[in-house]
């Protein structure tokens, strides 16, 4: 594994001087605000099997397009930053593919996890990193996962952001505006209003029940929570040392040690006692508790595309909104027959697909498995990984 400081080219970039960069957007960002996105890449996407597996997680796959979702995230975020500012927190499982997926990243700057400790670590790590080379760094957290529609109008509401981000002791989080009452995501209540779009975070809310969900979106005042935040690296770190000093002290001290070849044990010995947490339980929850006006969070409503294809059936709703294909069937296959078929999704690449008399149908195909199931009850896919992991059938996983 490949560890260290950036070095040379890289180093002297992130430093330079406040020349404007033209953004693809039309619009510049000033190259005095060091802007460093990190893509959180772990995890397993169990929802995704069979295709996704460990070493094939569902961010190395091809889910929407011809690039995977990691490759698409990185593409959307480069008129923002060059390739050398991009840090990437994974796993060992996935470092080799994502390494060969995105050669244009600096290899010590793909840090695998010894041991999945949740977003607060992940994220933490990366902004005390960051905090000793450059402490203005302003971070941007980013899930690999997700599709943005309109990127133009997302990196315009990240400019925004990043901008807001730099002024001051803020965290930014980009808001969805929701369409559904929606019970899968975390949400936003948004109170007052700051310098123009901006709006000050009163609370944040995990998954609600549908009843509080249809509550919450026809109050008006409340957004999805897309998981994208922006905030400096002294910020986030000052932040970690108030509501987790446990694990801010490790992360800290594991920090020190980048670039020196005592890096990989420390890494292995201390990152696995840092506290298995989300960023939003971390960080977020306890500062919004100081209330709207002393919190400084701040909730960038957005409206560009977003979906976080979290299983099958958000895959394909994604699909049909996007191609509206003959009686909302999805299927990737050489060829198909359809009658009195509706809402069905099918992935069997290669082969000609019959469907005759069905209704709302995931069917997934690879070389060793056969997922067939609902769109209703797609969410519980992830049960059978778990089932495949309890019988140690790990060629199945």
């Amino acid at each position: 594994m490949e560890f260290g400081i950036v070095a040379g080219v890289c180093a002297r970039e992130a430093i330079s001087g406040a020349r404007d960069e033209t953004l693809a957007t039309g619009t510049t960002l000033k190259k005095e605000i060091n802007f460093y996105p990190v893509i959180l890449a772990g995890g397993r996407g169990t929802r995704f099997w069979p295709l996704s597996r460990k070493k094939r997680a569902k961010q190395l796959l091809a889910l929407d397009g011809k690039e995977t979702m990691i490759q698409q995230t990185l593409a959307r975020l480069l008129p923002l930053a060059s390739a050398r500012k991009f840090w990437i927190i994974t796993n060992q499982d996935l470092r080799p593919a994502i390494a060969k997926q995105l050669p244009r990243v600096p290899k010590n700057q793909l840090i695998a996890e010894p041991i999945a400790r949740n977003t607060a670590p992940a994220i933490g790590l990366a902004a005390f990193l960051l905090l000793r080379q450059y402490p203005s760094a302003v971070l941007g957290l980013f899930p690999s996962d997700h599709v943005i529609a309109d990127e133009k109008r997302f990196r315009e509401t990240l400019q925004r952001g990043i901008k807001l981000a730099a002024a001051g002791a803020n965290i930014v989080v980009l808001g969805i505006r929701p369409t559904r009452a929606e019970t899968g995501y975390g949400y936003i209540e948004a109170g007052g209003a700051y310098q123009g779009e901006a709006l000050r975070v009163r609370r944040f809310t995990e998954k609600p029940d549908a009843t509080k969900a249809d509550e919450f979106v026809n109050a008006g005042n409340y957004f999805w929570n897309s998981g994208m935040f922006l905030w400096s690296a002294r910020t986030l770190a000052d932040a970690l040392k108030e509501h987790l000093p446990v694990t801010a002290t490790l992360l800290e001290e594991i920090a020190a040690t980048f670039g020196t070849n005592r890096f990989p044990a420390t890494f292995r010995k201390l990152y696995p006692k840092c506290e298995n947490i989300s960023v939003d339980y971390a960080v977020l929850e306890p500062r919004s508790a100081k209330g709207e006006e002393a919190g400084n969070i701040f909730c960038l409503p957005a409206d560009f595309g977003w979906n976080d294809l979290g299983s099958w059936t958000a895959l394909h709703e994604h699909q049909t909104a996007k191609s509206s294909p003959p009686e909302e069937n999805v299927m990737v296959s050489s060829g198909t027959f359809l009658l009195n078929a509706r809402g069905n999704y099918v992935h069997a690449p290669g082969k000609f697909v019959a469907a005759v008399g069905v209704t709302d149908l995931v069917v997934v195909e690879t070389p060793d498995a056969l997922l067939i199931t609902t769109r209703e009850q797609a969410q519980d896919v992830g049960k059978i990984v778990k089932y495949l992991d309890e019988k140690k059938m790990t060629k199945l996983t």
